[in-house]
């Protein structure tokens, strides 16, 4: 075949087209945008749905994502609470309600179009929305792909949890059972304690998604064509190994951020995410005063909320550690309790001679700079991979969701940092800055760097989760 008629074929083959669906939760979106991308990337049609107020956040901070990759492009659905960006996190059985229905509609809409896209060959959902793909999957004949944007080892806490009330190591008796080693989930026996399992496991918390909702979604995963998995091979090949027992058809794709860099360097696209668009660069600008590994970067989240007491406690924490230190402090980051409003006056006083204190920071670029020496984190899964890839030490103060399973998993298995769950004292956390960036700076440093550089082997050519991410597109138009 002529070169003319090659061309002539691809004009007349459009695409596979791919429908993204992530939970409108920003560390979910921001995770599966980074697949979405990829697949743009290697000339797949994706249709990225989300919520109006999501995507007007992403054209700010991601810069124009669309004009970067012309054939990804954004649909949006939503009202209600799916409006009120105060409500994310804080009242997830709505949400999931208006979600399922909501979303629902859109993707039927958007599986029965036909206005110059190609048809829709696959959906790729976010696998908290496991539910919402299937039904339109067995409705309209569309292969559901799940995305878990959690650890393995929390998604297989989760898998394991009826077996655990089964044979009575759940549930948790009470504080004095806190300690307790669990001893039946196969992979990680002995390992976890009951402080340890994803926060669920602890009893209900008003307003969001029930243990036994997360159970079943967990086990759902099961009816879905393929698993996606933001995690790579060397960090948690035990427990893949038993996951894979479950789900045959799993893809580990992670760490997704570095896989998409290599592949935007591979394609001569821009790498730079434009992040700083609508941001000055104070905090940049002040770490590029400190001297080398001499700051410890402090985030909790795009969700937790705490109290002005636990805030407190690690202020002055910080302060007498007498380490310079970085903390973002979103507007939202204190829960109104007891007639108490907005950060306390010290915070919002923010800088002095130690301290730099934003609202928002370039999360990747700081844990990049050469003056961070050690990470504060919630021990979300996004953090604790960036972290891992930039080979900077962690204490970890976990409060829902994976969390806590991430947090055991830091300190005592990739050995990377210390673990400060359940507890918030100053003494504590002074103790532990100086640990970190002192006593045991080159035991947690040599640990982390070794760790970091098994993560860009992973995503890089050859690398198991760049091999992985050829296979899963190979396996991807097959079935689109």
């Amino acid at each position: 075949m002529t070169s003319v008629e090659d061309k002539l074929e691809s004009a007349e083959t459009p695409p596979p087209h791919v429908v993204i669906f992530p939970a409108p939760r920003q560390g979910h979106v921001n995770t599966i945008l980074s697949l979405a991308e990829l697949l743009a990337l290697s000339d797949f049609q994706v249709t990225f749905l989300i919520t109006p107020y999501i995507l007007n956040r992403l054209r700010r901070f991601a810069g124009d994502i669309e004009a970067r990759h012309p054939n990804l492009s954004f649909e949006t659905f939503g009202h209600g609470v799916l409006q009120n960006p105060a409500l994310f996190g804080h009242n997830m059985k709505e949400l999931a309600e208006q979600i399922k229905s909501q979303g629902k509609l859109k993707l039927r809409e958007l599986c029965a179009e036909h206005s110059g896209k190609p048809r829709v060959g696959c959906i790729i959902v976010d696998a908290l929305l496991g539910q919402v793909g299937s039904d339109l999957g067995d409705e309209l004949g569309v292969p559901i792909i799940h995305f878990r944007t959690a650890s393995a080892c929390s998604f297989w806490a989760y898998f394991n949890v009826p077996k655990l009330l089964q044979c009575n190591e759940l549930p948790i008796k009470g504080e004095e059972d806190m300690d307790r080693v669990i001893t039946r989930i196969p992979g990680m026996e002995n390992l976890v304690r009951c402080r340890d399992l994803p926060a669920l496991c602890r009893g209900e918390r008003k307003g969001t998604l029930s243990l036994d909702t997360l159970v079943y979604l967990a086990l759902h995963s099961q009816q879905a064509k393929a698993v996606l998995m933001n995690t790579f091979e060397d960090l948690e090949g035990p427990v893949l190994s038993q996951l894979r027992h479950h789900f045959p058809n799993l893809y580990t794709l992670g760490p997704l951020h570095v896989l998409l860099n290599s592949k935007k360097a591979s394609k001569t696209a821009a790498a730079a995410s434009g992040r700083e668009e609508e941001k000055d660069r104070t905090c940049m600008r002040w770490l590029d005063a400190q001297p080398p590994k001499s700051v410890i970067y402090v985030s909790f989240g795009s969700v937790a909320v705490y109290t002005r007491a636990q805030l407190m406690e690690i202020w002055h924490g910080l302060m007498n550690s007498k380490k310079p230190f970085l903390w973002v402090i979103r507007p939202d980051l204190v829960a109104e309790t007891d007639g108490d409003q907005g950060l306390p006056a010290e915070l919002q006083e923010g800088a002095n001679e130690r301290a730099c204190i934003v609202e928002w920071a370039p999360q990747q670029e700081v844990l990049e700079h050469a003056a961070v020496g050690g990470f504060m984190t919630h021990s979300g899964w996004n953090s604790t991979l960036e972290s891992m890839v930039a080979g900077v030490p962690m204490i970890c103060w976990p409060l829902f969701g994976d969390q806590p399973t991430n947090s055991r998993y830091v300190s005592e298995v990739w050995k990377i940092g210390l673990d400060m769950k359940d507890t918030c004292d100053r003494k504590i956390v002074e103790e532990m800055v100086n640990d970190l960036m002192v006593e045991r700076r080159q035991e947690f440093e040599k640990s982390a760097q070794a760790l970091a550089a098994l993560a860009k082997k992973s995503a890089g050519e050859g690398g198991s989760s760049y091999s992985n991410f050829h296979r899963f597109i190979e396996y991807l138009k097959s079935i689109c």
